[in-house]
């Protein structure tokens, strides 16, 4: 009798453990699925549009700037040599021998910016729509006037603003916002400078001397990869970020064996 009851107690133990561990899996499917959108919404406040736009355009920020900054400056580069399955767009070129590249992008930091903001519009659409409908979800009436989305390469961070943009909320009473910054922490200004600094030279003299730049700039590392067509690879890294500026250049390149 006593063993039939402590059978029953195990039995009841064990079903209460499957319970819970099909009850965490679940849990954890959940998560997975919808981790995103709870992230989206964590930092929402009536107060602070901002904060939310900030949280929700960050990470698609992040990695556009990533891809583009390895990209020699686009998101989808055409023109461009092939290292390692990587695109290092072609800043400076020439097809001929023993002659100086000329510039593919007279104004590159204009045009990096000008790529992060096309790259991340979609983004920025889908996030002040999804502030709108956290407002209504809240009883607010609401009125958003989109404008433009400008980013700008500045000193140690990335800015994306929206000028002619207004948000008005109305409930018992009006709120509006027409002031939007968006932050990214970053070395592109930095990197994109040397870059164009050593376009100069290439355009200029057919060389650039790396380790010029990496005695003035210690926290940098600037590595120059010379192919078999007279192609070189400049991968310019901030070493205590790892973020990378990359590109090619093909400039007084002379036949091989000479």
């Amino acid at each position: 009798m006593r063993g039939s009851i402590l059978n029953k107690e195990k039995k009841g133990q064990v079903t209460i453990f499957v319970i819970v561990a099909v009850f965490i899996i679940i849990l954890g499917v959940l998560v997975f699925l919808f981790y995103p959108k709870l992230k989206i919404t964590s930092k929402f406040s009536e107060e602070n549009p901002e904060a939310f736009l900030q949280d929700c355009v960050e990470d698609t920020l992040r990695e556009n700037v990533q891809t583009i900054s390895t990209n020699g400056g686009y998101l989808n580069p055409q023109f461009f040599y092939l290292h390692q399955s990587e695109k290092f767009a072609y800043l400076c070129y020439t097809n001929q021998y023993y002659e100086l590249c000329t510039v593919q992008e007279p104004f590159l930091k204009d045009k990096v910016e000008a790529e992060i903001t096309n790259s991340t519009k979609e983004k920025i659409n889908e996030c002040f729509n999804s502030l709108r409908e956290k407002y209504i979800q809240r009883g607010y009436s609401v009125d958003l006037k989109q404008g433009q989305i400008v980013a700008e390469i500045l000193p140690e961070k990335i800015l994306l603003s929206f000028p002619k943009y207004e948000l008005s909320v109305v409930k018992e009473s009006t709120k509006t916002f027409n002031s939007f910054n968006i932050f990214l922490d970053s070395n592109l200004y930095l990197l994109v400078s040397i870059a164009s600094n050593v376009i100069k030279w290439e355009t200029g003299f057919g060389e650039s001397d790396a380790l010029i730049y990496m005695l003035v700039y210690d926290e940098l590392k600037i590595q120059k990869l010379k192919q078999f067509d007279g192609t070189k690879l400049y991968i310019i890294e901030d070493k205590n970020t790892g973020e990378k500026f990359q590109f090619a250049s093909r400039s007084l390149a002379f036949p091989p064996g000479y």
